[in-house]
C-alpha cells in the first residue's frame, strides 16, 4: 500500500485523494501506457510510474501545472509526457502526439489543491484574491460572469451547478450591488452572499459550511465548463482505451458523480438515457463498451480523512473497456 500522505507531502505538499484505490483500479503493468487527464500536482502520475515500468501521458490546461511537469520529465524521462489542453480533447491530443490507444485513463474531476490554495487564482474565498477561477487562465472569468450576466441566468447557474436553494436571492443581490461597484475580489462576493442569506446556526459537533460555498462552486463549474468537459472526457476515454483498458474517475460532488455513474451504467448496458451534459443513450441493441465489476463507488476511509479532510466528499468509480467499438458521439461545443 502506498503511503499517500508521506509520499505526496514529500514531493508537492499536496495529498492525492483515494491514491491507493486509484492505483489498485488502474492496475499498472510494465510496458503499458496510461493517461492522467487531470495532472494537477502529479500525485497519481508519480504513484503509477512508481508502481510499474510503464508510461504516463498527462494532460492539463493549467499553465502552472505544465510548468510543474518539468520536474517529472527530468525524473522519469521518456516514461512521462505532458500535453497542454483539456482532457475532454484527449483523443485529438493523443492522436497529434502519435498515440491511438492506451491501457488506462484516470481522471480527478474538479479544482486542484494548488488552485484552491493560491489566492491569486480566485477559486476560494478563504484568502482574498481576484475573482477569476479560470483553470486555463484564459477566456471569461468569474468576475465577467457576475458583472455582466442578467439576473435570471445568474440564478439558474447558481441553482443548477451549486444546488443553491437561495440562488434567486443571491442573483438579485449581485445585480443590485454591481451597479455601484463591480465585483472584482473573492472576499467581496463572499461577504455579500453572507450578508444576504446569513450563516446557518452552529450545531454542536458539526462544521458549518460558508454560505458562499455553493455559489463559488457554481461559478467555477460554469467558467470552466466542467460538466461539459467531463462528458467529453468520458466519451474520449471510451474512444482511446484499448480492450481491457481501465477507466478510473474520482469526483467530488453529486453532479459529477451522477454523470460518471450514469455513463458507466449506460455504457455497460445497465440503463439508457441522456441529458444536456451526460453522454447520450446507448443505441438499441449495441454491445456494451464497458464492463463494471465494481458497480458502487469507493469512498475514503477514516485514516485518509484524518490526514486529508478534503477527501471527505470524494468518490471513485471504475470500468473496464470491452472489445465493442466506441459509440458515435455528437460534436460538443464548450460553454
Amino acid at each position: 500500500m502506498i503511503a499517500a500522505s508521506s509520499t505526496a507531502n514529500h514531493h508537492t505538499g499536496h495529498i492525492p485523494v483515494l491514491l491507493n484505490e486509484v492505483v489498485e483500479a488502474l492496475a499498472p503493468k510494465d510496458g503499458e501506457v496510461y493517461v492522467d487527464g487531470t495532472f494537477g500536482a502529479g500525485g497519481y502520475t508519480r504513484a503509477v510510474l512508481n508502481a510499474a515500468n510503464c508510461k504516463v501521458i498527462a494532460i492539463d490546461r493549467d499553465p502552472d501545472a505544465i510548468r510543474r511537469a518539468d520536474a517529472f520529465k527530468a525524473e522519469f524521462g521518456d516514461r512521462f509526457d505532458i500535453l497542454e489542453g483539456c482532457f475532454g480533447d484527449m483523443r485529438a491530443l493523443l492522436s497529434a502526439a502519435g498515440v491511438e490507444a492506451v491501457d488506462g485513463v484516470m481522471l480527478d474531476i474538479g479544482v486542484s489543491s494548488f488552485q484552491l490554495d493560491e489566492a491569486e487564482r480566485g477559486f476560494s474565498f478563504m484568502g482574498d484574491g481576484p475573482l477569476d477561477m479560470r483553470m486555463g487562465m484564459s477566456g471569461e472569468s468569474a468576475a465577467d460572469v457576475v458583472n455582466t450576466y442578467e439576473e435570471e441566468r445568474l440564478a439558474n447557474i447558481i441553482y443548477e451547478y451549486g444546488e443553491e436553494r437561495k440562488s434567486r436571492r443571491i442573483a438579485a443581490a449581485i445585480v443590485k450591488d454591481r451597479v455601484n461597484e463591480p465585483f472584482t475580489r473573492t472576499k467581496q462576493l463572499a461577504d455579500m452572499i453572507e450578508r444576504v442569506i446569513g450563516r446557518p446556526p452552529q450545531r454542536k459537533g458539526q462544521k458549518t459550511v460558508h454560505p458562499a460555498t455553493r455559489t463559488f462552486q457554481a461559478l467555477r463549474i460554469h467558467v470552466n465548463d466542467e460538466l461539459g468537459e467531463l462528458a467529453r472526457g468520458l466519451e474520449g476515454a471510451e474512444q482511446v482505451l484499448a480492450s481491457g483498458g481501465r477507466l478510473v474517475v474520482v469526483s467530488f460532488h453529486s453532479l459529477e458523480d451522477r454523470m460518471v455513474k450514469n455513463f458507466m451504467a449506460e455504457r455497460s448496458g445497465r440503463m439508457s438515457g441522456g441529458s444536456r451534459h451526460r453522454p447520450g443513450p446507448v443505441a438499441q441493441g449495441a454491445a456494451p463498451t464497458f464492463e463494471q465489476k465494481n458497480k458502487g463507488a469507493a469512498k475514503p476511509g477514516d485514516a485518509e480523512l484524518e490526514v486529508n479532510p478534503r477527501a471527505r466528499s470524494s468518490r471513485l468509480r471504475q470500468a473496464i473497456r470491452t472489445e465493442a467499438p466506441a459509440r458515435q458521439v455528437a460534436e460538443r461545443g464548450r460553454g
